[in-house]
């Protein structure tokens, strides 16, 4: 068995997802390996497929795309770079946005665009099953029965093996959960942004696994500023602090920070090893 100093991402813990996949809770978010906007292929095409492969190096085993970064570019080169797939290694994906153009994201829940947005992701990761498919938005547009009765379909057909849900609150968790078991959700969470924190609790009660998105946050100077001496109290950087944090503040977290770099992965990946202390916690106080 490698160190965690070579493979920093296990020194993160474990999390189960749906009883049977087991990944460490450091993981890769593959939305930057794409252009400008999350438009188009990356500037550096020899890198991205570098930091997918250099993800497994680390102890990284799961790695979160969607077919809209690019749109497809992220999966594509997920599996140009990876597949055959490592047993223990765990790829989902997302769908029901559109794109229109660099960061342009319009929801669509229809039934239709998720059964093309689901076959095109299995045609492009290569698999016959999406370990873990999730519901990138709630449309407000489509009566939520047609979505989530294509989910718990899709399922049912083999097509995919767990469900997650992204930007929802516990009352959209329960009513999905209706029609199929939520083993995951994927919400912006930050030390600086915690208004979903009645859904993190949530999680942790159903053992759900809370996946948080732009972990930095952003806007937030006095969240910056606290986050900034505890990074200078361990000669770290504010990024990998705000990973450390994120870590310590749940146990049903599961990070995923993105980067077209493989440095910046290292750096990323590192801030599992990171033990914050009680005095950091009095800058940074854990989540009530």
């Amino acid at each position: 068995m490698q160190s965690t100093t070579e493979q920093p991402a296990t020194a993160s813990g474990t999390i189960t997802l749906g009883g049977d996949l087991t990944v460490n809770r450091l993981g890769y978010g593959a939305m930057r390996i794409t252009g400008e906007g999350i438009w188009g292929p990356p500037k550096n095409r020899d890198e991205a497929l570098r930091v997918l492969k250099r993800c497994l190096d680390l102890g990284i085993n799961f790695i979160d795309t969607a077919d809209s970064y690019g749109p497809f570019i992220s999966e594509e080169l997920i599996a140009e770079a990876l597949h055959p797939y490592a047993d223990d290694l765990v790829v989902a994906t997302k769908g029901a946005l559109l794109r229109t153009g660099p960061n342009q994201w319009p929801v669509d829940g229809s039934r239709k665009h998720l059964e093309e947005a689901l076959n095109g992701s299995l045609k492009r990761l290569k698999v016959e099953q999406i370990d873990l498919y999730q519901l990138h938005r709630f449309d407000d547009k489509v009566p939520s029965e047609e979505f989530l009765g294509f989910l718990k379909e899709a399922q049912q057909q083999g097509k995919i093996k767990h469900i997650g849900l992204s930007e929802v609150d516990v009352d959209q968790i329960k009513e999905a959960q209706q029609y199929f078991e939520v083993v995951s959700v994927q919400n912006m969470y930050s030390f600086g942004q915690q208004k979903w924190n009645p859904t993190l609790k949530f999680c942790e009660e159903q053992n759900i696994a809370f996946i948080p998105w732009y972990p930095l946050g952003g806007g937030d100077l006095s969240a910056e500023k606290a986050i900034h001496t505890v990074a200078q109290r361990h000669g770290a950087t504010d990024f990998q602090i705000a990973l450390a944090w994120l870590l310590a503040a749940s146990p049903v977290m599961l990070l995923i920070p993105g980067t077209s770099s493989v440095k910046h992965l290292e750096e990323n990946t590192a801030a599992a090893t990171i033990k914050l202390t009680d005095e950091d916690f009095k800058d940074m106080p854990l989540p009530q």
